[in-house]
């Protein structure tokens, strides 16, 4: 990416209805564009940091044992109708619209009807389970608070993986097998320190389910926590008959803001049963099938990542997700030509800030876009066959020279 092609404009501020950290940056950094309230446009730097954290979700879960799939946004009403899951008064974040044809459909907020639905055409045996499916997709919820920026929308892009097994123990071990991996996925992305696996309320799936939460001080949900994080519970399960089965007292818990970042469900027959999914055994005894849902809002995830580690000149991406490695300048001529020729060998690992600017306004927004590197190649530097490095975190700069440096970027 050249500064000079791309369409896009860094902003010195943000828009005022923009409230929020993280849609406050984005936008200003050139990440997101919003269209109306909890509804965001991905530009390419923003498209790059969904597609980054959506390989490293892809390895993780195929390394398990799960296969990608993509299914339709626009939902049968009769199937969400058996589970008495269509009804406003029983899930009120709904969107629906009239066809033309006549009839309603709506706009997915989750799966779990649909894709058992369109299981049952390949399940029929034992011998055709386990099966774990998951997709990336949009995802509609008539939020009724959408001022967290990216945090909340109605409109996101979500993970959400199902699996299907002949019992519950194989559904168990699944779940575990999930949780580890979802832990993976943090640590990969930069957030595994700040963050938990949590207790919670199954809301519109379960009775329970666990949570993952990320320490934020903006967190819009609370969480509490023992001395060594062993113990987690969302507010909304802060019950004695909780505490009591957990085998802790309310006054060893600490309280903090956290944002949730993903959620795994045991749903069991929850579904399968309502729908009929059922699988014949050896003996060609009719069963139900066991099943499991597992949700991670990817769109969510970045601007998680962009609250956590911000700070007063900009963003701050952690290097596996951040779009590119280098934000790239060069200073004078002979630096403006050796910048040239580094970004030609190593375009996918760099931004050339090649506008006609000064360098403080480059310095600038190398710091707003939040590039793990900033790399300066002047006639100074040149001296000493060498560039400048600045790690956006730390702040500290060192000199590297070229030969070491190209090393780095193969």
């Amino acid at each position: 990416m050249r500064m000079s092609k791309t369409f896009i404009k860094t902003l010195r501020e943000a828009p005022k209805e923009e409230t929020a950290t993280n849609g406050a940056l984005l936008t200003r950094a050139g990440f997101i564009h919003k269209e109306m309230a909890g509804v965001y446009d991905y530009l390419p730097f923003g498209m790059r940091v969904i597609n980054n954290i959506e390989n490293i979700v892809r390895d993780e879960l195929n390394k398990i044992g799960c296969e990608e799939i993509l299914m339709s946004t626009l939902q049968n009403p009769e199937l969400w109708e058996k589970t008495n899951r269509w009804s406003d008064q029983e899930v009120d974040i709904w969107f629906k619209t009239e066809v033309s044809s006549g009839g309603i459909v709506g706009l997915a907020p989750t799966h779990e009807e649909p894709i058992t639905n369109m299981v049952k055409n390949y399940i029929s045996s034992y011998k055709d389970l386990p099966l774990y499916v998951y997709q990336f997709q949009t995802k509609f919820r008539n939020e009724k608070r959408a001022k967290s920026g990216i945090m909340r929308g109605r409109e996101f892009i979500m993970k959400d993986l199902y699996s299907f097994n002949t019992t519950e123990e194989g559904l168990n071990k699944f779940y575990d097998d999930v949780a580890e991996a979802y832990m993976k996925i943090y640590n990969r992305i930069g957030i595994g320190d700040i963050t938990f696996p949590c207790f919670a309320s199954g809301g519109i799936f379960a009775k329970f389910s666990h949570e993952f939460q990320t320490l934020i001080p903006v967190g819009e949900d609370t969480i509490y926590y023992n001395k060594d994080k062993s113990v987690v519970l969302n507010k909304e399960v802060l019950l004695p008959e909780v505490l009591e089965e957990l085998g802790v007292k309310r006054e060893e818990l600490e309280e903090s803001p956290a944002a949730e970042v993903g959620n795994i469900f045991k749903l069991k027959i929850k579904y399968s049963e309502p729908l009929d999914l059922k699988y014949s055994d050896e003996k060609n005894k009719q069963h139900v099938v066991y099943m499991g849902s597992y949700g991670i809002g990817i769109s969510r995830l970045v601007g998680v990542i962009a609250e956590a580690f911000a700070d007063n000149k900009g963003l701050v991406w952690p290097e596996s997700v951040a779009p590119y490695k280098y934000y790239l300048i060069g200073i004078d001529d002979k630096g403006a030509k050796a910048a040239e020729k580094l970004y030609k060998n190593h375009e996918e690992l760099m931004i050339l800030d090649d506008r006609d600017l000064r360098p403080g306004e480059k310095f600038a927004d190398a710091d707003l876009i939040g590039i793990p590197y900033r790399v300066v190649v002047s006639d100074k530097t040149l001296e000493k066959d060498s560039v400048e490095i600045t790690d956006r975190r730390t702040g500290k700069t060192k000199l590297v020279s070229l030969k070491d440096f190209k090393k780095s970027c193969k």
